[in-house]
């Protein structure tokens, strides 16, 4: 029987790259995204999209308001997303995020039976968010074979990072290399509903940057002022 892993997916470039890395592990994939009130709101279809095209078990999405909080651009619509390389951590930081969404993968994990957890996390070409760090997630990995029953019983549970020390570029080179097309997916802070990306946003500048570092075609959906 199949090893049975809960994958955190946003849409975005990272965390696909990450679900095909599971899948040519030889996990059954169980994928989650979150509706945590997100201005760039077509990073969830894009994430219901890979999917199923990437054909996993199942794909949920959980419905949070991290906007009723507030605290970044990405969930607060009265904070601009920054088009300018900015200094220390960014306003598109989302307080608690990967603690919230790791905690909730972390419960379905233990209702499925999956003693595995991957995310896309990058440590190396990223804005410098906290909860990106490795210490972090082994703080975190720590805590959750603390935390459940199922680690009590003999179930460790391990959280797989295997994006962490990676550049943009060598997370595309890894992505085509397992058939990622990366078309589908959306990366960008401020994308319209269609997915079609501003070009202008950090996000978008380190994906452009990736496919330069790979020296891959960029296959991202621009809008026309882009």
């Amino acid at each position: 029987m199949a090893k049975k892993a809960v994958i955190l997916v946003s849409g975005g470039l990272d965390s696909t790259t990450v679900v095909a890395m599971a899948k040519s592990q030889g996990y059954d994939c169980y994928t989650l995204s979150f509706d945590y009130g997100q201005r760039h709101r077509s990073e969830l279809v894009a994430a219901q999209k890979i999917s199923e095209l990437m054909t996993v078990h199942a794909h949920k999405v959980v419905k949070l308001d991290l906007g009723s909080i507030g605290g970044s651009a990405l969930t607060d619509s009265s904070i601009e997303v920054p088009e300018t390389e900015t200094t220390g951590i960014p306003v598109t930081y989302v307080p608690a995020r990967n603690t919230v969404f790791l905690s909730i993968a972390l419960g379905w994990a233990e209702v499925l039976g999956a003693n595995d957890i991957f995310l896309g996390v990058n440590a190396v070409d990223y804005s410098g968010y906290p909860d990106c760090r490795p210490e972090y997630i082994k703080a975190f990995e720590t805590m959750a074979n603390l935390a459940t029953k199922a680690a009590v019983e003999g179930q460790k549970l391990t959280i797989h990072a295997p994006l962490i020390d990676l550049t943009k570029g060598q997370i595309v080179e890894a992505g085509m290399a397992l058939g990622v097309d990366y078309s589908n997916t959306v990366s960008c802070y401020q994308a319209n509903l269609e997915g079609e990306a501003c070009g202008k946003c950090e996000s978008c500048r380190l994906r452009r940057q990736g496919f330069e570092q790979a020296g891959i075609k960029d296959p991202t959906r621009y809008q026309k002022n882009a």
